[in-house]
């Protein structure tokens, strides 16, 4: 079972403006309206791959049944908990001259909402996987990524943590089966800059030392590299393709990868699948599809992958 949790997930709704500008009326060229967050894009790519999941998150009034609605047109499972204070957020993305944001609040979550959450993570046991992406809204406590790794210890459950700064260094003394910080987020934990990929490798070395089993980083133009627990060190550029968007990138290289891992448990393979799924998502409208993925991996000589 791969379980998926996004702590506010959202309403994206995506405008093209030929030529945006400020205290004017601005008509849109294109529109989209999707289900957004860390967690619910790794359950859609999954299942684009072919691999099943569970999207578990706080939905709020009628966007977040909405949010439900498109899932469930994507024919992802989802188990979320109902919030009775507040709206799912939406954010509004402007794709124009510069790419803008407005991302919303989302809803009042309580104690109750968080026990109820607990209940549905107590439910998972040794083998399954659990993916933890995202910030933390700020009424729920900034520990909560190590509470429940701290709630699952010992239980075999391999846990997977996007996230940056505190939120991810406070896990590793919990063992996360993977971290994927970017080149940029790695720095920040350390008080560095880290450019080239022989500059990631000591830095990804010092997260496992800190508990970390498999670290992969993401450095967009410069591919990635991978740290894995047998101490192997596998890198490589991105294929070429053209980036049209980036919003789900991090997140699909994360499904990508265990995707590859779970067929099989071989981390190389498990790398370039992490990283052609990521690509494809960079190089296309919205997230990759199993045949954007093929596409990519045959261009890397790695088509037997997929």
């Amino acid at each position: 079972m791969i379980m998926t949790v996004t702590f506010n997930p959202s309403l994206d709704y995506i405008v093209s403006v030929d030529d945006f500008r400020l205290g004017l009326v601005n008509r849109t060229s294109k529109e989209l309206l999707l289900p957004g967050g860390k967690g619910l894009n790794v359950s859609m790519v999954l299942k684009n791959l072919g691999t099943d999941s569970t999207a578990v998150g706080f939905m709020a009034g009628f966007t977040g049944k909405v949010i439900k609605g498109l899932m469930a047109e994507k024919g992802v499972d989802t188990d979320f908990i109902e919030v009775s204070e507040g709206i799912s957020r939406i954010n509004v993305k402007i794709r124009s001259n510069e790419e803008s944001e407005i991302n919303g609040m989302g809803p009042a979550i309580s104690k109750e909402n968080i026990d109820t959450l607990y209940e549905k993570l107590d439910t998972l046991k040794s083998g399954d996987y659990l993916v933890l992406a995202g910030s933390i809204p700020a009424v729920m406590p900034e520990t909560m990524y190590m509470d429940i790794m701290k709630f699952l210890d010992g239980r075999g459950v391999r846990i997977v943590v996007d996230a940056t700064r505190d939120l991810l260094k406070d896990v590793l003394p919990y063992h996360p089966f993977l971290v994927k910080p970017n080149n940029h987020e790695l720095g920040e934990i350390f008080g560095v800059e880290l450019k080239t990929k022989d500059d990631v490798v000591p830095y990804a070395k010092k997260m496992q030392e800190m508990g970390a089993v498999n670290v992969l980083v993401s450095m967009a133009g410069e591919g990635a590299l991978l740290v894995s627990e047998n101490g192997d060190v596998i890198s490589s550029m991105p294929p070429k393709g053209k980036v049209k968007n980036s919003v789900g990138a991090g997140d699909s290289m994360v499904a990508g990868f265990l995707q590859g891992y779970i067929n099989g448990g071989d981390y190389e393979k498990a790398f370039y699948m992490g990283l052609c799924t990521g690509s494809a998502s960079a190089f296309s409208d919205y997230l990759a599809t199993k045949d954007e993925v093929k596409g990519l991996l045959d261009q890397l000589g790695k088509g037997d992958i997929l």
